[in-house]
């Protein structure tokens, strides 16, 4: 168990994140404004979801250059590095500590370290996210919103279409993983000891 208070979040790492949750959140409600929302009872209205869409998608993207630099040119990055050796056992002990463990009030099995702000499923997750879905749905996102880049047809199909899939599909999965990171961000030494953690930088210990 980590006992020492820990500084993990440099400033600059806060301020990417909570650029990220709120734009996040404003492509996520505008999103399933536009996907799902009849035009009489829309929840953001069609023209101004749109609006908002593209220009948090922009924001967005420029912010995630600034994640993908500073990971590598900072120390930052190691933390995004799978280590592939007993990868299987570490998730699955990882994942036993989430599904049984915590509730038993067991101690974690891969305890914070300055080394290791991450946990392998963590870390795993987070790779997968930032590094695959993030990108897909930011090159879907601009190819929509130059429509005329895209090829008529992809592998006998609307490459609109196909486009627009895959688009959606990331949404959804990176909208999924955001509910999760928000639960698991209340599991900490108090709920709401990991949401200050964003905002001091300081990891607290349970």
């Amino acid at each position: 168990m980590t006992q020492e208070r820990l500084y993990l979040y440099p400033i600059w790492i806060r301020f990417w994140h909570l650029v990220n949750a709120l734009l996040c959140l404003l492509l996520i409600i505008t999103g399933i404004s536009m996907q799902f929302s009849a035009p009489a009872v829309a929840l953001v209205r069609f023209d101004t979801a749109v609006a908002i869409h593209n220009i948090a998608g922009i924001i967005l993207t420029i912010n995630y250059v600034i994640f993908f630099i500073g990971n590598l040119f900072t120390y930052n990055g190691k933390q995004y590095q799978i280590e592939y050796r007993d990868l299987t056992k570490r998730l699955m002990a990882q994942g036993k500590y989430y599904a049984f463990g915590i509730f038993k009030g067991e101690q974690p099995p891969f305890p914070i370290t300055r080394d290791n702000k991450f946990n392998p499923l963590q870390r795993f997750s987070y790779v997968f996210i930032m590094y695959l879905f993030v990108p897909v749905v930011f090159i879907s996102g601009w190819a929509l919103l130059y429509p005329e880049t895209i090829p008529t047809t992809i592998l006998g199909t609307s490459g609109l279409h196909l486009t627009d899939l895959f688009h959606i599909l990331s949404g959804f999965i990176i909208s999924f993983f955001m509910v999760i990171h928000i639960y698991f961000c209340t599991i900490g030494k108090n709920p709401g000891a990991n949401f200050k953690s964003i905002l001091n930088g300081y990891h607290e210990p349970h």
